[in-house]
């Protein structure tokens, strides 16, 4: 019964890769950009979200929204500010800009608030295991599963129900027939980080919630595992990123499960280097019409 403990906390921790990873497939699935600052991003909603509770008194759930307004109104900031003039630029001028950026969050934070790390509250959410089928599931858990996949399908109606989410298709599809369609492709990619960043600053605090403990550069290894589980469902389609980010979350507790913790990180690597080898258009493939 240890095993179903096990894949309930590793879908839980995948719904979290599975939130940042979204941010980073929409923005590709725009505009071709592979946005490393996206995981700190992440990291600035985790903080945002802490001061929130613990500074202003806030519950979970406004400061949740708190965190994913205000990293929304971030990600803009950011496209604006560093990749809007990059448009027509090459690949490697956009790659290193957003690794500038990366850096420049990282140290700015650190240049802000110093680099000690902070604890969330222990009392945001009600902590209780109950028994199924023999093993012991955290409240906790499910209650962070349930809010992650609650955000993924109302993700999911913006996309396919709101007249933004019909712009943000038809400009990944083809970007000048938007254009000549009357689509305002500027704010179209503006509502696309808008809404990436606002899911990873949900992530961000949940994740906070989930681990307690979080420091400024706590956005590299979740924002590249992220990357990695969008690369495994086929980078700029939605759909692939939750499932990648929750094959990634069960793998990272099965190996820890049989005794290789020291080994959770670099399974998401080796990952990687397979579905690259071997599939490198990710599980759902680059033939599906899906691009956003």
């Amino acid at each position: 019964m240890e095993w179903l403990q096990q894949l309930i906390n590793g879908i839980s921790l995948g719904s979290i890769y599975a939130l940042i990873a979204l941010g980073y497939t929409m923005v590709y699935g725009i505009i071709k950009l592979i946005n490393f600052a996206h995981g700190d991003v992440f990291m600035v909603g985790a903080f945002v979200g802490f001061y929130a509770i613990k500074g202003w008194g806030l519950g979970f759930f406004p400061a949740l929204l708190f965190s994913m307004a205000f990293c929304a109104v971030f990600g803009v900031l950011i496209e604006r500010i560093a990749y809007k003039r990059l448009r027509n630029a090459t690949r490697i001028a956009a790659l290193i800009t957003a690794i500038g950026m990366s850096l420049l969050i990282e140290y700015g934070v650190i240049y802000a608030r110093g680099a000690q790390p902070e604890a969330y509250p222990d009392n945001v959410l009600p902590s209780t295991s109950f028994n199924l089928f023999g093993a012991q599931i955290s409240s906790q858990s499910l209650f962070i599963l349930a809010v992650s996949v609650g955000l993924m399908i109302i993700l999911q109606f913006i996309v396919h129900r709101t007249k933004i989410g019909k712009a943000m298709r038809a400009v990944s599809h083809d970007m000048d027939a938007a254009k000549l369609m009357g689509i305002n492709v500027d704010r179209t990619i503006s509502y696309t980080f808008a809404i990436g960043s606002a899911l990873a600053g949900a992530a961000g605090v949940i994740f906070g919630v989930y681990y307690t403990k979080i420091e400024p550069l706590m956005g590299i290894i979740p924002g590249l595992k992220a990357f990695v589980a969008a690369v495994l469902g086929g980078i700029g389609i939605i759909p692939g990123a939750m499932v990648g980010g929750l094959i990634l979350g069960v793998v990272e507790s099965v190996v820890s499960a049989m005794g290789f913790s020291l080994w959770r990180d670099a399974a998401a690597f080796i990952i990687l280097i397979l579905i690259l080898i071997f599939r490198p258009s990710g599980i759902f493939g680059k033939n599906t019409r899906e691009k956003v």
